[in-house]
């Protein structure tokens, strides 16, 4: 049986951090869908690192076309893992009630997810991180040290069914691992 992974996503999600995903799931075999509170295409942007700037950059990014449900349509009892890109999207889709309901019943059925970057704002909006180990980016570590996370600087960091990672640049290690996790 295909195992089907769950993204959730919106716009001005991080480019990288969606396409990436969402291709390489598909490449090892996987059903990924993508939700987002409508049904359209994501204006995505790109969050780059520009020498003599103290913060990253925001540039449009690529558009992507394949959002499959909104997130009121979401079953997530039919997925067995979920990805959580980072980008802006994260501090305004976090406010939709369906999405709470996806994102809990994973952390209840203790199946897989991933957060990247700006991701594990979902999780501080839900109170979900009070007692992991975990990473994002680093703008992001007061809020989740503020939830009761042990906040580190490393690439990814797996923590039971929980994989986090800091910034697009982690990918290939931050996907090895959910990979992992999902054929566990």
């Amino acid at each position: 049986m295909i195992k089907k992974v769950l993204i959730v996503a919106g716009d001005a999600v991080e480019a990288q951090e969606l396409f990436y995903p969402y291709w390489r799931l598909r490449e090892e075999g996987f059903e990924v869908h993508v939700a987002a509170p409508s049904k359209k295409t994501l204006m995505t942007v790109v969050h780059d690192f520009e020498p003599g700037w103290e913060t990253y950059t925001e540039k449009p990014g690529y558009r992507f076309g394949w959002v499959d449900k909104e997130f009121k349509e979401v079953d997530p009892s039919e997925y067995d893992g979920l990805l959580i890109p980072g980008g802006r999207a994260p501090e305004y889709i976090r406010l939709s009630q369906d999405l709470e309901r996806i994102v809990r019943h994973f952390f209840e059925a203790n199946k897989p997810v991933a957060a990247i970057c700006h991701g594990p704002l979902l999780l501080t909006a839900y109170k979900l991180v009070s007692g992991r180990k975990m990473t994002s980016y680093i703008a992001v570590s007061p809020d989740l040290k503020a939830q009761g996370a042990e906040w580190v600087d490393q690439e990814v960091v797996v923590d039971g069914n929980l994989v986090t990672a800091r910034a697009w640049p982690d990918l290939p290690s931050w996907m090895r691992e959910f990979i992992k996790l999902l054929k566990g």
